[in-house]
């Protein structure tokens, strides 16, 4: 008996003309006369990345456009993103058995596919693999190379993609969306700043904080359209959600990350924020506005501006995300801002005394696993911490901890640099993430100079202030500041910002 269904996998972005060629073939000779076509939509629940631009529901649009247009039966059943595994092709035929009742066996199923790895799952399964791709095929043939056209502006994209799949693309607005994904510079093949954060870790220390963070920029914050930058997994909206002013108030969250943003997303399902209109995004606003001009009452970004500078280009993207918030604030709305500063007199050569000496030399951790780096670091001596930081800190995020021993265990270094260190030096299960970021790119002074430049208005209430459980618990431990002329003791900079910005007219 003759198989019933084709089973094409695959991520789906687009559909060329070739791939229903082949497909209308396969249908219309011995291999499987009269079947349908089962388009498995791979990475469904993966999307806004450069491995997976689309969302799912945009993939299965095309699809159907297509199947409408040239009359080929076909159903559509995505699978979830799952890691590289020889099980990839258990995987898809289990979604399909889910999502639309249907046991495909080698007796039902011929798989249409031209990726070798996978054909070769199949095989190994027992089923017919017929290829979708061939030598008749104008190139280049694969889709994705067609997508990389579309990127590239190369307009040849068009005479390769189905005419029914380039009209989603154009009714939607696609081609450029995929563009912005891709040419994002800040942002990783899968969604992220960073490819060594420990998100778990990362949204349990933001949770921890929202309270604490909440009761200082609630005072600040206007009802109205109210709008959380780099929001993580949406605990600062959770308590915004509570405060009776904001009963009528929309509250976005905008996050880059997308495992932050499906967290919050998985967080809203589950009923926390308790409140009707809680939205969330993934978008980068320095890459292109979120929001239209003059549309947001409160925009917060609480611990983001130091990544922002750290990602990107520095104190130049601040600027830019400066601007971008000051055009879609409305006239009386507010910028709320709580972060990480760096020392008013950053250049200033001070001695930091440590325990240990650095008698080993620093090693390469991108090699370990993060639970072996998180042990190696916790083995070493202050001094040797440090070496090590001095190593890893310039290299990745581009940022500098120049120093010199004066003596077993005390090291002569600019102010700004020892305090990179001392912010960095305790995390040592996200320690390479950490590394990543500079948290001194901005002193107070340079952060008023810049609201002023953009056109903000300065709050009473806005101002640098030091974190005393900070100095107590982390920077003064078994450490301490002296200058390095006169040999007094340094008191510990103002280690944070606190501002609200306001756009008067």
């Amino acid at each position: 008996m003759p198989p019933t269904y084709v089973l094409f996998p695959g991520r789906h972005h687009l559909v060329t003309r070739f791939q229903v060629e082949r497909l209308a073939e396969i249908l219309a000779t011995g291999a499987a006369p009269a079947a349908s076509v089962i388009w498995a939509v791979t990475s469904a629940t993966h999307h806004g990345t450069r491995r997976n631009p689309l969302p799912a529901h945009r993939r299965e649009a095309i699809i159907e456009r297509v199947a409408a247009a040239t009359g080929l039966p076909s159903l559509v059943a995505p699978v979830a993103d799952v890691a590289p595994s020889d099980r990839f092709a258990t995987t898809v035929l289990a979604s399909v058995g889910l999502t639309l009742g249907l046991e495909l066996t080698p007796e039902s199923t011929v798989v249409a596919c031209s990726t070798p790895e996978v054909t070769a799952l199949y095989e190994a399964a027992g089923f017919v693999v017929l290829p979708v791709e061939d030598d008749r095929d104008p190139q280049p043939a694969r889709p994705w190379d067609v997508l990389e056209m579309l990127v590239a502006q190369d307009e040849r994209w068009r005479e390769l993609v189905h005419p029914a799949a380039a009209e989603v693309y154009d009714r939607y607005g696609l081609a450029s969306y995929v563009r912005d994904v891709h040419e994002d510079p800040t942002v990783s093949s899968e969604g992220d700043l960073t490819e060594t954060r420990d998100y778990r870790t990362y949204t349990a220390a933001f949770d921890d904080a929202s309270d604490r963070k909440w009761e200082q920029v609630g005072p600040f914050v206007r009802p109205g359209r109210v709008v959380d930058l780099g929001c993580a997994a949406g605990g600062l909206l959770e308590r915004a959600a509570r405060d009776p002013r904001l009963a009528d108030s929309d509250l976005y969250g905008v996050d880059v990350s997308r495992h932050l943003v499906a967290e919050a997303e998985h967080r809203r399902a589950q009923g926390v924020f308790g409140h009707p209109n809680v939205f969330f995004a993934q978008r980068n606003l320095l890459h292109a506005p979120v929001f239209s001009p003059g549309s947001v009452t409160t925009t917060t970004t609480i611990a983001l501006t130091h990544e922002i500078s750290s990602y990107g280009d520095g104190v130049a993207d601040l600027r830019l995300l400066a601007r971008r918030i000051f055009e879609h604030t409305a006239p009386g709305g507010v910028w709320i801002n709580s972060d990480v500063l760096g020392p008013q007199d950053g250049d200033r050569l001070v001695h930091l005394h440590l325990g240990g000496a650095a008698t080993e030399e620093a090693v390469d951790l991108e090699r370990l696993l993060s639970e072996e780096v998180a042990a190696f670091l916790e083995g070493l001596a202050p001094a040797q911490r440090l070496e090590q930081f001095a190593r890893d800190f310039p290299a990745l995020s581009g940022g500098r901890c120049d120093l010199r021993w004066v003596a077993d265990g005390v090291a002569e270094l600019p102010l700004r640099h020892a305090m990179e260190f001392l912010y960095t030096r305790d995390y040592l299960d996200n320690y390479l993430s950490e590394c990543h970021e500079r948290f001194c790119d901005m002193s107070y002074d340079a952060w008023v100079e810049l609201l002023e430049e953009v056109g903000f208005t300065l709050d009473p209430g806005s101002g640098p202030w030091r974190n005393e459980w900070l100095v107590e618990n982390r920077l003064e431990v078994r450490t301490r500041l002296t200058d390095a002329a006169t040999g007094e003791p340094v008191p510990w900079p103002d280690t944070h910002v606190l501002f609200a910005a306001r756009r008067v007219h």
